[in-house]
């Protein structure tokens, strides 16, 4: 496992999204409770239903900043001016036998999609991913969410596994989801 100072001496950082804005990363740190709150309230209804961590509740936002705090999440907040416009998780854990993988989880507000702010979050999550010596990474989604897996597609993932009712909405509703991953590339082996 790499540093993590590595890692943070990334951020802040400044990208210039497709459409011309411009947009800076940095990671979560629980000063950023309130923005994520807000950007949470920016997702349709619909997306929140699908959510694998309902993030619009403050008690929810406590729980991620305090699995950030015990290194076993990192995320990647996008902002334009003082908006939180995306945000980028990657999840692992170091002490069980999945410890070479890592989870990705990536929304965008609505009103930033179509820049290729998603294209940065993923590539930010896996240089990430790649610093934490990760060897693969994992995404899950509904399999309703088409466009979802689409782009997951385009970013070099293949799906791997369809559980068939394995999510469940909050009316209790079960969903089937997709599995999909990404082996990353050692750039160190010749």
């Amino acid at each position: 496992m790499s540093d993590l100072s590595h890692i943070a001496s990334r951020y802040p950082r400044h990208v210039t999204l497709s459409g011309g804005r411009a947009a800076e990363l940095r990671l979560m740190t629980p000063a950023d409770a309130a923005a994520v709150l807000a950007f949470a309230g920016t997702l349709p209804p619909e997306e929140v239903m699908y959510l694998a961590v309902n993030f619009t509740e403050p008690a929810v936002v406590r729980h991620w900043l305090e699995t950030i705090k015990s290194g076993r999440a990192m995320t990647v907040l996008a902002r334009i001016g003082d908006e939180v416009v995306g945000e980028g998780t990657l999840l692992h854990n170091v002490t069980t036998w999945t410890r070479h993988l890592g989870e990705i989880r990536i929304q965008v507000a609505p009103a930033a999609r179509r820049d290729g702010l998603g294209r940065v979050l993923a590539d930010e999550l896996e240089a990430i991913a790649k610093g934490l010596g990760l060897q693969m990474l994992t995404a899950r989604m509904i399999l309703d969410q088409v466009a979802a897996q689409s782009v997951f597609k385009r970013l070099g993932f293949q799906r791997e596994a369809v559980l068939w009712d394995y999510a469940m909405t909050p009316d209790g509703e079960t969903r089937t989801v997709v599995v999909a991953t990404k082996i990353l590339e050692d750039e160190t082996r010749g």
